[in-house]
């Protein structure tokens, strides 16, 4: 396991695809967060400042060729401050996701949940973009368990401000929009993600994820999915993932 972890970082430091792992590879999705895991333990990270969720939509599924979700760890590292400036060379072939993001105010213990029992660990909801970067060629043959892995694409994160009184706002009516150089890019709704927001933070609290970092604890932060598909972006610009009850969160690729 430890010359796959080796593998995958090496990859990222050289900026270079990540080829199938062979023999190194995890067999399965829960061998697949086993080795996510040990690439936290390399990178410091174990006790994350909390995950994403991949693939928490239909459209994104198919675009991924994945049966459902799949989930990684968000190192403190990765999180920048809405309105960012990132250096676009600094990145290997990103790509932006328009996201819905929360806080946790209480711990979540790992196990089977309801949309309506995570709701009360919920502290804070806010508009969010994912970085996230195509560091493969051919996903079948790298296989889902790598990809979990390589912690599903995640390169960074932004947070926009958290809205007044979250209770308050239908987070399946949500309509999110991602924009580009101003220029709008794609739109979906909260529903999307799951049939509801909160059913994608049930299916975390549940995931392999949490069971291998020891359940989702309180002050976490969560990327519970994408209402579009990924942009992968060709050069600089700017970013904004706009939310009609949510506000919005922004970054712009120098």
């Amino acid at each position: 396991m430890s010359n796959a972890v080796e593998t995958i970082l090496a990859a990222r430091r050289g900026r270079t695809i990540l080829a199938p792992l062979g023999a190194a590879a995890p067999a399965d999705a829960a061998a697949g967060y086993a080795l996510q895991f040990k690439v936290a333990q390399a990178l410091g990270a174990t006790a994350p400042l909390g995950f994403k969720i991949g693939a928490t939509t239909k459209q994104m599924q198919d675009y991924l060729g994945l049966s459902g979700p799949a989930a990684g760890f968000v190192p403190a590292a990765s999180l920048r401050p809405n309105g960012v400036k990132l250096r676009y060379a600094d990145f290997q072939n990103p790509g932006v996701e328009c996201e819905i993001g929360l806080r946790l105010g209480r711990d979540l213990p790992f196990g089977a949940t309801t949309a309506e029992q995570v709701a009360e660990a919920v502290a804070e909801v806010f508009p969010a973009i994912e970085i996230v970067e195509k560091r493969y060629d051919d996903l079948k043959a790298l296989g889902t368990p790598t990809l979990i892995a390589d912690q599903v694409f995640h390169a960074a994160g932004v947070t926009g401000a958290p809205v007044a009184d979250w209770r308050a706002v239908d987070l399946g009516a949500t309509h999110g929009e991602m924009f580009l150089g101003g220029k709008l890019a794609g739109h979906g709704h909260g529903r999307d993600l799951l049939g509801h927001p909160l059913n994608a933070l049930a299916w975390l609290a549940g995931s392999g994820a949490a069971e291998v970092f020891g359940g989702l604890k309180a002050g976490m932060l969560v990327w519970l999915g994408s209402v579009t598909p990924p942009f992968w972006l060709d050069g600089p610009t700017t970013v904004e993932a706009r939310f009609d009850s949510l506000g919005s969160a922004t970054l712009e690729f120098v």
